[in-house]
C-alpha cells in the first residue's frame, strides 16, 4: 500500500477484521514465535502449506462440522481482501456477493500485504527475533524542592 489510500484500503481493513473474528484473535497481538508471522502471515501460510490445518486457525467456539465448510469459504474471501496488490483485491460489492453466495468459484488468493516487509525485517534482525516483547530504558531523576 506504502501510504496510498483508496477504496481497496476498505477492502483491506474488512479482510483483517474477517480474519481476526474467524480466528478469535487480533492481528496487533498475535504473534507466532516460530515463524514470526503476524494474524494474516499465518492464515496465509495454513492455506498455502497445511490446508487441513487451517481449522486450527479458526476460533473453536464458532466451527464445527455444519459451519467449517462456511467458515473456510470466508476464510477465503479475507484472504483475497488483504492481498498485497491492490488490483488483485475484490472491490466491496464483489465481497458483498461472495459473502452471501452469489459468487460461488472464488480465485486463488495472492501473497498478502506486509508478509514480504515483515518477513526482512526478522532476518536482518536475529537479536531481535529472539524477544517475544520489548524491553523499555527508563532515566529516573530525583526531583528535589527548592
Amino acid at each position: 500500500m506504502e501510504g496510498r489510500f483508496s477504496e481497496k484500503s476498505d477492502v483491506f481493513s474488512f479482510g483483517v477484521l474477517l480474519l481476526e473474528i474467524l480466528s478469535g484473535r487480533r492481528n496487533t497481538s498475535f504473534y507466532l514465535d516460530e515463524q514470526f508471522l503476524n494474524l494474516l502471515g499465518y492464515a496465509w501460510r495454513l492455506w498455502t502449506d497445511d490446508r487441513d490445518g487451517m481449522v486450527n486457525f479458526i476460533d473453536p467456539l464458532i466451527v464445527d462440522a455444519d459451519t467449517q465448510p462456511v467458515i473456510l469459504k470466508f476464510m477465503h474471501i479475507g484472504l483475497l481482501c488483504v492481498q498485497e496488490s491492490t488490483k488483485d483485491r475484490p472491490n466491496m460489492s464483489t465481497v458483498v456477493s461472495m459473502l452471501v453466495s452469489e459468487i460461488v468459484d472464488l480465485p486463488a488468493p495472492n501473497q498478502p500485504a506486509f508478509l514480504n516487509s515483515l518477513m526482512a525485517s526478522n532476518m536482518e534482525s536475529p537479536q531481535q527475533s529472539q524477544k517475544v516483547c520489548s524491553v523499555n530504558s527508563v532515566t529516573v531523576s530525583i526531583i528535589q524542592a527548592r
